[in-house]
């Protein structure tokens, strides 16, 4: 590992679709918190590619090799380069078992915010990760997107590679945002959705039961029920660089804890 690049456990708690890249064929975007519950963003990482021991879970603990800054010109604090030959995985992902209790002594310690003090946050120190617990989630908005990648992504993606086959890398042709509020705005936030399950969900759907079905079931998982009334849902969110815009990059959703003093049984 390089002198440059410091070994540091992380918690990972996002990975998003993966895209082409210029430089790396394909790259997934990963948000991890570290054991003192900082927030950090791991990127480049071609997951897809990488030997099935080094391939983290969601919430999953590894240890990984990070710079102390963002990869090339990023300047956003959380954002650290890895070596990613370097990573090493730490037990099997935290369980959801016992109402989720083993991943909430992580999340619910960490400062959860509306998207407005998110926006405040970057202006004054370019906070550029963090919680959203939404007081309402009112739709998740479905617009037709970009059936095919950008035409030197598709050249590059025909090319054989080096060492080898290449995964077949599907664009999901349409676009998932969430319309929400937060307790401190009457007006609804409006965010798009890159969690890599969702793009899982929808091609796994298309395949078996059609384009439409497979809308309609993302509608169903990801608005429905993760989002449901019996779940204390939070939204991971993050800003795309260069351009800051925030996304909704995950989601945590573990069931609602009994109002106190209330018994569980009646």
């Amino acid at each position: 590992m390089r002198a440059d690049f410091e070994l540091t456990k992380v918690l990972v708690t996002v990975k998003t679709y993966p895209n082409p890249s210029d430089k790396h064929d394909e790259t997934v975007c990963t948000a991890a918190v570290t054991e003192s519950g900082d927030w950090l963003r791991i990127y480049p990482v071609p997951y897809r590619y990488l030997p099935v021991e080094k391939q983290y879970k969601k919430w999953q603990w590894m240890e990984i090799g990070l710079a102390r800054r963002g990869y090339q010109n990023d300047p956003r604090p959380e954002s650290r380069e890895p070596e990613v030959n370097s990573i090493r995985l730490i037990g099997e992902p935290l369980p959801r078992s016992n109402a989720w209790e083993t991943r909430r002594l992580i999340i619910d310690k960490m400062p959860h915010r509306t998207l407005t003090e998110l926006m405040r946050q970057w202006v004054a120190n370019r906070t550029s990760l963090g919680i959203i617990r939404p007081a309402e989630v009112l739709d998740l908005e479905v617009t037709e997107g970009e059936k095919k990648w950008a035409p030197k992504h598709e050249a590059r993606m025909a090319q054989p590679l080096l060492f080898g086959k290449r995964k077949p890398l599907h664009r999901i042709p349409f676009r998932f945002h969430y319309v929400f509020r937060c307790l401190d705005q009457k007006e609804p936030h409006r965010l798009l959705l890159e969690d890599w399950e969702l793009g899982a969900l929808f091609l796994r759907e298309r395949e078996s039961k059609g384009e439409n079905a497979a809308v309609q079931s993302v509608k169903q998982k990801f608005l429905d029920d993760l989002c449901g009334p019996d779940k204390d849902t939070r939204f991971f969110v993050g800003t795309r660089h260069p351009l800051n815009q925030w996304l909704v990059i995950g989601l945590f959703y573990p069931p609602k804890k009994p109002a106190s003093g209330l018994p569980l049984f009646s």
